[in-house]
């Protein structure tokens, strides 16, 4: 007897008939076609198996379907572009939603690699030092005046030279008797601490920290032995070549306050007159 060989989901015969394999089970056209056969995204009707189905993300199109939803041109073996559903021939995209070259004003197909900043693009050809005239690419740069430089060309053509190390500050500098520094360079002459941020003052034009200024140059108070720096209005008297701050201007017997009041001196002591008056 013949072994039969029968349609998988129908059973009827295949012997002479056309049929088609699907993991490794036969099918009669109509059976696989009920069970298998995708539906058109453009006409709706089933994908026959006498019919190219071409795919695109889980959907399907008979070949004379697959067109651009705007021009309807045909878009078998052509590159297209995907926007809310629709599918679109490259020149249908670009002229409806393409971003424009900031440098050539064409547009920038869909595919091509373009470079953005702050809302514009461009060709990636196109985004170059105004300068030099070579492609930045994904190289930092210094956009100044509408136009874009690579960092040597804007330090060679714009950056103001540090006063200390006579290299280009390109961000960040201090300006110091209208002279730029990096924040780096600019620090105190004598304990090299940076002074950016900081509280300093100067002497024959070098800058000083605080600590070092005093340590150097500011006159000791005669009571506590302390400097008085005289910075941010630091009140201080002085008598005789000898200074005081404020708050240590007082009798030596009694601890009142000689601010404003007459005083006696006995050697290095100062007195109000009521301690004094024995003198």
């Amino acid at each position: 007897m013949t072994e039969r060989f029968d349609c998988h989901h129908c059973e009827d015969s295949l012997f002479g008939r056309k049929y088609i394999l699907r993991e490794e089970r036969p099918y009669c056209v109509a059976c696989f076609e009920a069970l298998f056969a995708s539906t058109c995204e453009e006409c709706g009707k089933l994908i026959g198996c006498d019919c190219k189905d071409l795919s695109y993300k889980d959907r399907h199109w008979h070949e004379a379907c697959f067109h651009c939803s705007r021009c309807r041109g045909s878009l078998v073996d052509k590159p297209f572009a995907a926007k809310e559903d629709q599918l679109l021939c490259t020149d249908c995209y670009s002229q409806e939603y393409s971003s424009r070259c900031q440098e050539c004003k064409k547009s920038i197909m869909p595919g091509t690699r373009k470079m953005e900043y702050k809302g514009s693009s461009w060709h990636e050809t196109c985004f170059i030092c105004h300068r030099c005239q070579q492609p930045i690419g994904t190289k930092s740069f210094i956009p100044k005046d509408g136009q874009n430089f690579c960092v040597p060309c804007y330090e060679r053509q714009y950056a103001l030279q540090c006063v200390q190390c006579k290299k280009p500050v390109t961000s960040g500098g201090v300006t110091y008797r209208e002279q730029p520094w990096h924040r780096e360079c600019f620090v105190c002459t004598a304990c090299k601490k940076p002074l950016s941020g900081q509280r300093f003052t100067s002497r024959d034009e070098f800058a000083y920290c605080l600590g070092c200024f005093c340590d150097l140059y500011a006159k000791k108070c005669a009571g506590c032995a302390s400097p008085i720096s005289g910075l941010g209005g630091t009140k201080y008297i002085s008598f005789e070549e000898r200074q005081w701050h404020n708050d240590c201007f007082n009798c030596k017997k009694c601890s009142l306050s000689l601010v404003g009041r007459g005083f006696l001196t006995e050697r290095d002591d100062i007195l109000c007159p009521d301690c004094g008056k024995d003198i």
